[in-house]
């Protein structure tokens, strides 16, 4: 039974940001070049229930996961039964046959996992769609290069049960300008292996190997699809992405393409004026050198704010920053709101993006945790209510 209750605090996300974002992505690539929205880390903490629609609306029919279980989410949540759905990671071998009837592509980057899809594609009649991954110098996943020629004949053999819907790697950090000749080096080699594939196969496998950061630094390197992952929630991978896209396409410009898509928000729960010289809080965390007001909100630790954010935290309440005072606990923070006229219960606080004049950067939240962007979105909890807004 669906609750009739709200919950503390909710995520809004903005539909036509993401639109702006897809259009942005799109506008950047050559035309035809197929985009998969990688939604792994449960859409990096936007809900993968609720992005996924919003995403097709924009024209995305693609969608990469890490597991299984994140694909079976995946499925159910889709709109258009003709969007595909590419497992990159955690897929067991008693899962392939999931997978397999449901259509659902698949990363191959091991023999055990090999062998199993062929063995389970010939009990069920039909093939597995499988990108096949191979080991350009990430050196995490995919087959080495002297693996190569004997996994493409084995494929070759079994084309009846396997359908090669890729050929991939991942440029490692392509983020940094540090990584420059490593990626150069990945991509011989990725070359290599499409001119081996070619041959032993008889026809080019699409071919993929950007992820957001290669897709906006590395225009060479695109291929037939690339995995946007941060950019399309509205976020540059990192600093030097940014300043290498305004170098390239305008040095003057001063707007930022990418729109955030996600907004958290909360409100205030209680208000109490509290006398100089009292401790706020548990413990002796923090003593009102004044008299002061102060509010609680309804969100801590639980909910993603961390207990780092101890005294040290702020959120916006009416446009104006409020600091967080005493101890961030499992479920309620408090915040002082002396500078603020008529502050009162029920007002609504924004803990990352914009209120009034003002924002709160998901950069400058996780400056404030110590945590990249992606730490802080991905721990973002699924119990908090996703709502989209236009």
């Amino acid at each position: 039974m669906k609750s009739i209750f709200l919950k503390p605090s909710h995520l809004v996300l903005d539909r036509k940001a993401l639109q702006n974002n897809i259009q942005f992505l799109k506008s950047r690539g050559k035309k035809g070049l197929k985009i998969s929205s990688v939604i792994k880390g449960n859409a990096y903490g936007h809900g993968i229930s609720t992005y996924l629609p919003l995403a097709e609306e924009a024209g995305i029919d693609h969608f990469s996961v890490f597991s299984a279980s994140e694909a079976e989410i995946a499925l159910q949540h889709r709109k258009n039964p003709q969007t595909k759905i590419m497992i990159m990671g955690m897929i067991r071998n008693d899962e392939l046959e999931w997978a397999i009837e449901n259509g659902v592509e698949f990363y191959l980057f091991d023999e055990s996992r090999l062998q199993a899809a062929i063995t389970t594609a010939k009990k069920h009649h039909k093939r597995a769609l499988i990108h096949l991954q191979i080991e350009t110098g990430m050196n995490r996943t995919g087959f080495e290069e002297s693996r190569w020629e004997e996994i493409f004949q084995i494929l070759k053999d079994a084309s009846e049960f396997v359908s090669i819907e890729g050929l991939c790697t991942h440029y490692a950090g392509a983020e940094s300008i540090a990584n420059y000749y490593r990626i150069q080096e990945q991509d011989k080699q990725l070359k290599k292996a499409i001119e081996m594939a070619t041959r032993i196969l008889g026809f080019k496998p699409k071919i993929h190997a950007s992820s957001s950061a290669a897709f906006l630094t590395h225009p060479d390197k695109h291929y037939d699809m690339v995995r946007i992952g941060i950019a399309q929630y509205g976020f540059w991978p990192s600093r030097e992405t940014y300043m290498h896209h305004i170098k390239s396409v305008n040095p003057e410009a001063v707007d930022d393409p990418l729109k955030r898509v996600l907004t958290w928000k909360s409100e205030i729960m209680s208000i109490k004026q509290i006398k100089g010289g009292e401790f706020i809080g548990y413990g002796n965390v923090y003593l009102a050198g004044k008299d002061m007001t102060i509010a609680t909100v309804p969100i801590g630790y639980t909910h993603g704010f961390g207990r780092n954010l101890t005294n040290t935290g702020y959120v916006l309440v009416n446009g104006v920053r409020c600091g967080v005072v005493g101890l961030v606990n499992m479920n309620m923070i408090t915040i002082n709101v002396s500078h603020i006229e008529g502050v009162k219960k029920g007002d609504e606080v924004v803990i990352i993006g914009r209120q009034k004049e003002d924002e709160i950067t998901l950069a400058s939240f996780g400056e404030m945790t110590n945590n990249l962007n992606y730490e802080v979105l991905t721990r973002l909890p699924s119990t908090i209510p996703r709502v989209v807004i236009n």
